[in-house]
């Protein structure tokens, strides 16, 4: 089988608009990593997996991006037991390369920019202001390409169906749980966790509205979708 046939059966494999889909859940991928370097560094607050692992991280003596993933190997574990269709290429690019390609990237800030940079206001305040806002548009990407859900937000997917209570107040208690292992492990709550809690679901709504009508357009019509 040469390597045309083999990316035409892997194309296949991921589905419907699988080439769109792919490119999507990459760009989401790379952006979160690259944003994400940004908000680590000013301190003001992240995501809530970003928030328990950081000071997880440190704790263990392990580069943020290798501990990152040494749990989301635990958690897909549990994910294959339990259920496995949540699973995609997009669940291993999350867990494998957003954690390196933000330790990369606070790398090469260290080396081009001035001790304590990302520490000193007005700094501080704009780099925090012009990075949240594509993180959070890097994640609703992600979340639309649709190629499986991280390990970590498939738990909360899982315990919800298992335990019979809405996934929405079961999502509030997880973040809410990763927040309080994150402050055990010593790390300091910031306004920057509360936005993206806030923002996410209606960035989602809005991206998730834009491309199917942009992206997906033409292949929608073609198709008869």
């Amino acid at each position: 089988m040469n390597t045309t046939q083999w990316k035409e059966k892997f194309f296949a494999f991921l589905g419907e608009n699988a080439k769109k889909r792919f490119l999507l859940m990459l760009l989401g991928v790379f952006g979160m990593g690259f944003f994400l370097s940004f908000l680590i560094e000013t301190g003001y607050g992240s995501d809530t997996c970003t928030f328990m692992n950081l000071p997880l991280s440190a704790r263990f003596g392990l580069s943020f991006g290798t501990w990152q993933l040494c749990l989301n190997i635990v958690m897909l574990i549990a994910v294959v037991v339990m259920k496995p269709r949540l699973i995609g290429a997009g669940t291993i690019a999350n867990m494998v390369f957003i954690g390196y390609i933000s330790d990369f990237f606070r790398w090469v800030w260290a080396q081009l920019l001035p001790e304590g940079f990302f520490l000193t206001q007005p700094a501080r305040a704009i780099v925090f202001a012009l990075a949240l806002i594509p993180f959070i548009l890097s994640i609703a990407i992600y979340m639309v390409a649709d190629m499986g859900l991280s390990p970590f937000d498939a738990l909360p997917v899982i315990l919800c169906e298992k335990l019979g209570i809405r996934f929405s107040a079961g999502r509030i208690v997880w973040d809410f749980a990763a927040i309080a292992v994150g402050m055990l492990a010593g790390g300091r709550l910031n306004i920057g966790t509360f936005l993206l809690a806030l923002g996410l679901g209606p960035m989602v709504g809005v991206v998730d509205r834009w491309i199917k009508k942009h992206f997906f357009k033409a292949e929608s019509v073609q198709t008869g979708v």
